[in-house]
């Protein structure tokens, strides 16, 4: 009997195109095997004799920090790296992956984090684009009709004649899934599934997960901090440190501080508590600011809001929403279209940079690398650009680098940046030693307004907890904080106000004893919220 004849007996919605894969398993049976995978770059070894395992009807999370071998392993398993040492089985027959369409044959498929549609088309255009059946003459009514069973039968809900351009992040992450579905993938690689979706979003993807394991695929999300996704949908965790396995556990023995523990190699610090500062006058007025994007198009809509000192003040939102548009005005990187900043009384709304800086405002972009640092210069460059002006550190023109580099060292040590020393090159610095490197020199001028985007972004869990204290520790002194971030748990536990933001708008300021998490979610997809604080 053929497969498709197998599939007809059953009466189950599959693919419409089967890899080199069985038609059935049991469930609990080990459909992936990686056994003692090595790999090696120039200067270090990325991963160290791993073994993973993947059973039929399992969700087996793979946790670590970055740079701890996750992608590396996962890259291998899709034919996108080649191990140097160590073997590969798949449903138990060994293979070899030379490239991606090796293991797209036997039904593996990878969602990447950072999207690869193609947004002019439509969503069943992408899903079909290079797929086996599309030859030269597309059957566009049938493969809808294919799209759209195959998105009913896992929960799935997408319109396959949208654009994708028209699409939520949560939507475009479904289109991947669907895509990979589509050509028959059995086992599903999910590169930070959640990292961008609001809390709604993630509900109905995590129960979709589940779905798709209940009908006997196996799962792997590859995680680096979203911890409580880990212990809502995962059955097993394989804990990655420095390219080594450092635990195997079965998901229902273990809490976020044991996994973070084991991540890190130390007790972490999840609950970190806020001072207790009384807000103090009020640093920075928002009125009705408007401001335009890269394409022309209107980013902010009239956005107001104030801070006072001693107080944080999150902004929540999915990316593409407006909030690079804002910090970019706030810190004088791009013009207002609209309204007026004030700061400590005074219009700053066409003061330069520079004069911003001297005021005492502190800016963390959220581009580390293109706007927070030049990569080619060292350490001490790189704390000069917040210094290099200072009568202190300047006279007539000539920077004091006996001083300058000082300062370094001592930033270098109070940040516990690792680095071979303060004249090495920017680039040579892992993200989460470069976001702490940008963050010493912002905090050693005291700001009075801090302006944070997206300050923890792709840092593992050690050094986001790091990056939170030192906000906090600001707040503590007296600054005002602006803190822009896509991860909702942080901006509740950092704030005192929350503000989510969509399409460039402010949907309400809420207290953050009073935020639950639906609601904020709600207010980040669009509706309005019922309490409302300026």
């Amino acid at each position: 009997m053929t497969m498709s004849e197998v599939r007809a007996v059953e009466g189950r919605v599959e693919p419409p195109y089967m890899p080199d894969v069985p038609a059935a398993f049991r469930p609990g049976e080990v459909i992936l095997e990686m056994r003692n995978i090595t790999k090696r770059f120039p200067g270090v070894v990325a991963n160290r004799r791993i073994s993973f395992d993947l059973r039929a009807g399992e969700i087996h999370a793979i946790l670590g920090e970055n740079g701890a071998g996750k992608t590396t392993l996962m890259s291998i398993l899709f034919g996108l790296l080649q191990p140097d040492e160590g073997e590969i089985y798949v449903f138990g027959k060994k293979v070899t992956f030379r490239s991606p369409l090796d293991a797209i044959n036997m039904g593996i498929g990878m969602v990447h984090q950072h999207r690869k549609l193609v947004a002019a088309h439509t969503v069943l255009e992408n899903i079909i684009l290079g797929h086996p059946r599309a030859g030269r003459i597309l059957n566009l009514k049938r493969a809808e009709e294919e799209v759209v069973a195959l998105a009913e039968k896992y929960g799935f809900r997408i319109d396959p004649r949208a654009r994708v351009w028209q699409l939520s992040e949560g939507e475009k992450q479904v289109v991947e899934i669907i895509k990979a579905l589509y050509r028959g993938a059995r086992i599903l690689i999910l590169d930070e599934p959640t990292s961008a979706l609001t809390p709604q979003e993630t509900d109905r993807l995590l129960e979709s997960i589940e779905a798709m394991a209940r009908s006997g695929l196996g799962v792997v999300p590859f995680i680096t901090h979203k911890l409580p996704i880990v212990l809502a949908v995962s059955d097993r965790v394989t804990v990655l440190r420095r390219g080594e396995v450092v635990a195997r556990l079965d998901t229902k023995d273990v809490t976020e501080q044991l996994l973070a523990e084991k991540m890190v190699g130390r007790p972490v610090l999840f609950d970190l508590k806020k001072p207790d500062v009384q807000p103090g006058e009020v640093i920075l007025r928002v009125e009705n600011l408007s401001t335009l994007n890269d394409k022309g198009l209107l980013a902010l809509k009239g956005v107001s809001f104030e801070i006072r000192e001693g107080e944080i003040l999150g902004i929540a939102g999915v990316s593409g929403n407006g909030q690079r548009e804002l910090a970019e005005v706030l810190a004088g990187l791009r013009k207002p279209t609209g309204g007026r900043i004030v700061f400590e009384g005074k219009d700053i709304t066409q003061a330069s940079v520079l004069d911003r800086w001297r005021m005492g405002i502190g800016y963390i972009p959220a581009e580390r690398k293109d706007v927070g640092s030049i990569g080619e210069f060292s350490l001490v460059e790189n704390v000069l650009m917040n210094f290099y002006f200072d009568p202190g550190m300047a006279r007539n023109g000539i920077i004091d680098y006996a001083k300058a580099l000082r300062l370094t060292k001592e930033l270098i040590i109070e940040f516990g940046v690792s680095t071979p020393g303060p004249e090495a090159k920017a680039k040579t610095l892992s993200g989460g030693n470069l976001q702490k490197i940008i963050l010493a020199r912002v905090m050693a001028r005291r700001p009075r307004l801090l302006i944070a985007a997206l300050p923890t972004q792709g840092l593992d869990i050690g050094a986001m907890e790091f990056v939170r204290k030192k906000i906090l520790e600001a707040k503590a002194r007296g600054s005002a904080v602006l803190l822009i971030s896509e991860d909702l748990d942080e901006v509740m536990s950092l704030s005192d106000r929350i503000a989510p933001i969509y399409e460039g708008e402010i949907m309400g300021i809420i207290p953050a004893e009073k935020a639950k998490k639906e609601v904020i979610g709600a207010m980040m997809a669009g509706s309005r919220g019922e309490e409302t604080q300026q």
